[in-house]
């Protein structure tokens, strides 16, 4: 090869990888894009932030609301047919969510659209509603084990890098989007974001 050329390609190389590091996964951020912010308790919240991307997405949010009724598609419209979320977030009686919802994705015989499922398939807790909230809200959320189900830290990392219902929103099925990133930067991202202080965005 070329000399000159040989040259000119590892002088290059650097704004190469920085280009490359500045690439999102599926609109979700990775860990190294938060090294340059010296501050870590700053990096700690930006990194929250990232995490919002993912949480605030409907395939999240969906489950998550403040009342006893889940939502549906990107619309976060209330679900049809009707129901509640009962006295163990898993259907009223007579209407659990398992009577419509097994424990895999159907995809409809047309090939177009499909019934979600995954074992197992329930709201979750009305102490962990996230829709209409802030980013600070629900992170004080996820940090009290007085609402968050009694977890720690290590066990938020755990549900958000490993739980298989979570990890559901990546793989929604016929028909639906799938969350930003995948579950594995999303654990990154906790992991990190506890790493540095478990700081919480303002406001």
């Amino acid at each position: 090869m070329n000399k000159l050329l040989i040259a000119a390609l590892l002088l290059a190389a650097p704004a190469f990888v920085e280009t490359a590091r500045a690439e999102t996964v599926n609109g979700l951020r990775t860990v190294d894009e938060f090294d340059g912010i010296e501050n870590e308790t700053e990096r700690s919240a930006a990194l929250f932030q990232e995490m919002m991307v993912v949480i605030e997405h409907p395939r999240c949010m969906n489950c998550h609301p403040v009342d006893n009724s889940p939502r549906q598609g990107v619309e976060m419209r209330v679900h049809e047919p009707p129901v509640v979320r009962g006295d163990a977030d898993f259907g009223a009686p007579g209407m659990r969510c398992n009577t419509c919802h097994g424990p895999q994705n159907v995809t409809f015989e047309t090939g177009e659209g499909s019934i979600p499922g995954h074992e197992p398939w329930m709201l979750a807790p009305l102490s962990m509603g996230w829709i209409g909230k802030s980013a600070a809200e629900i992170c004080a959320q996820l940090k009290d084990p007085e609402r968050n189900g009694g977890k720690t830290l290590a066990e938020l990392h755990e549900h958000n890098a490993e739980d298989g219902l979570v990890g559901w929103g990546w793989h929604p099925g016929e028909g639906r989007e799938p969350a930003p990133g995948t579950q594995e930067i999303f654990g990154q991202l906790t992991q990190s974001w506890i790493d540095t202080g478990a700081a919480c965005p303002a406001g």
